[in-house]
């Protein structure tokens, strides 16, 4: 077994371990950012940072829970990465939140006179640096942030954090995938994992 593939050691995941790495949700930047630090796993030779996908396992569950208990219509899921964007729109569609694909319109949660103004209660962001113009909105606000991070994200008005690659089409696609499944399972409306009928391929980007 290879270093890389004992990440998880024996831990009790969500998923069997090879779907996170055959993934690549632990294969983080080249850069990292001292707020990361605490989600790395180790740097591989060639430079990249790997994230440890015990702490990607427990932050979709904390995540999870947290989202299970808000009203579906008041979460507002963000992804102006070209390969978050479908994942974004299949997670809001199955939970049954409202989904901004694509460029963000300033002061979509700020100016009541905005033709798209909403107000959440929680923000999601595919990427905290790619979504700043979304989370900024959010921050004025004081409405908590969840947000996918890589090794190279400052995560300092992040109110949850969950650690992964999130510039992947696949790692993008298997968070959220998972995200759903466990969000779904929390509100009661699935009751075991394997009623979700979903693959993670239903949340990949199309090339």
């Amino acid at each position: 077994m290879s270093e890389e593939e004992s990440i998880a050691g024996n831990a009790d995941l969500l998923v069997a371990e090879d779907i996170y790495l055959t993934s690549g949700v632990h294969i983080g930047t080249q850069q990292k950012s001292a707020d990361m630090k605490d989600f790395i796993y180790k740097v591989r030779q060639d430079g990249l940072y790997v994230l440890d996908v015990n702490k990607t396992d427990e932050r979709i569950r904390a995540t999870a829970s947290f989202l299970a208990r808000m009203d579906p219509k008041r979460i507002l899921v963000v992804s102006a990465r070209q390969y978050g964007q479908r994942p974004a729109r299949e997670f809001s569609k199955a939970i049954g939140a409202p989904a901004f694909a694509g460029r963000f319109v300033p002061g979509t949660l700020t100016n009541p006179a905005n033709p798209g103004f909403m107000e959440p209660d929680v923000l999601v962001v595919t990427d905290p640096a790619a979504d700043k113009q979304a989370l900024n909105e959010a921050l004025n606000l004081g409405i908590p942030i969840v947000a996918m991070c890589d090794a190279n994200n400052e995560i300092r008005n992040v109110d949850l954090v969950i650690p992964t690659n999130n510039k992947g089409r696949r790692a993008l696609a298997c968070i959220y995938w998972l995200l759903t499944r466990e969000v779904l399972i929390a509100r009661g409306d699935l009751k075991d994992p394997a009623d979700f009928k979903m693959e993670i391929e239903d949340f990949e980007a199309k090339l």
